[in-house]
């Protein structure tokens, strides 16, 4: 099936997207003195979408794809990762985290769905950083700005990397990028899901589309609309009250965790080493 997709008048066009974020990588890489990334594939849109960025910035030789199944996750999901990497052309491996997620899971009620899928997304970032100490490279991210925005993302599991090309990019148009980089259709057409647990569905947990969301995150955050003016654009007023909460109450997730600042202390984004000074040895943490 072929799928035609909506291009809304507010949404970045998806070549100057491309552009944006393989100048973007290759920048970022640049800048950390590396040459290579290595990023989860799950067999969703994000990651697919990021994977096929990565490997236009750098080339796909450059691109390592990380294939992390838990027990209960979709066969489809590895299949979809399977013919994301076959498109995109980049190596790929496979990493069971089934044993490593039950030593955490052991003390967590099979019905506590949240707690038991943080645990998974965040054993699975464990496995990239590690992957990324091993071959020095950096992890790619791969959320999008709606899940930012919304906090439908774990701290430290799925939101943690080294980089994020999608960061700004809604999820309406992660999926116009995902068609103009010839990304599988299944991958394109299937329902958005992180996988953590069977049946799990990103806009059934939401209570609300990505379509429906975007177009009101645009006009809430980005063109800084008040409620009664959003109401005017047909948003219902409940639907606007419970996602200005939601993206209140997750601010959080969204800044770097505050610290206590001291007279003559640099904050860490500000230090720069003198370009005389003596060069940091290579590898270290990661």
């Amino acid at each position: 099936m072929n799928i035609e997709l909506d291009h809304p008048d507010w949404a970045v066009a998806p070549a100057e997207a491309v552009d944006k974020c393989t100048a973007f990588i290759r920048a970022t890489l640049a800048a950390a003195g590396r040459d290579s990334l290595v990023i989860g594939l799950s067999g969703g849109i994000d990651s697919a979408v990021s994977a096929g960025l990565a490997a236009r910035a750098l080339g796909a030789d450059k691109v390592l794809g990380v294939m992390m199944p838990y027990a209960t996750s979709s066969a489809a999901s590895v299949v979809d990762a399977v013919k994301t990497a076959a498109t995109v052309g980049m190596k790929t491996e496979k990493v069971e985290i089934t044993a490593m997620a039950d030593a955490f899971l052991a003390d967590i009620p099979s019905g506590d769905l949240i707690r038991r899928g943080n645990v998974m997304a965040r054993c699975r970032m464990i496995v990239l950083y590690d992957i990324s100490a091993r071959d020095g490279s950096l992890v790619l991210g791969t959320g999008n700005r709606t899940e930012d925005l919304l906090g439908y993302t774990t701290m430290y599991g799925d939101n943690a990397c080294a980089l994020n090309p999608l960061g700004q990019l809604y999820k309406t148009e992660v999926r116009l990028l995902a068609r103009e980089l010839g990304l599988p259709e299944t991958v394109l057409t299937k329902a958005p899901s992180a996988d953590l647990w069977e049946g799990q569905a990103d806009e059934d947990e939401l209570g609300y589309t990505y379509a429906e969301v975007d177009r009101l995150l645009v006009h809430m955050i980005d063109q800084g609309l008040g409620g009664k003016q959003l109401e005017t654009l047909g948003f219902a007023s409940d639907l606007i009250g419970r996602v200005a909460a939601r993206v209140k109450a997750m601010a959080f997730k969204r800044t770097a965790s505050p610290v206590a600042e001291f007279p003559g202390r640099a904050v860490p984004e500000d230090i720069e080493p003198a370009a005389d000074g003596e060069a940091f040895p290579d590898g270290g943490f990661h």
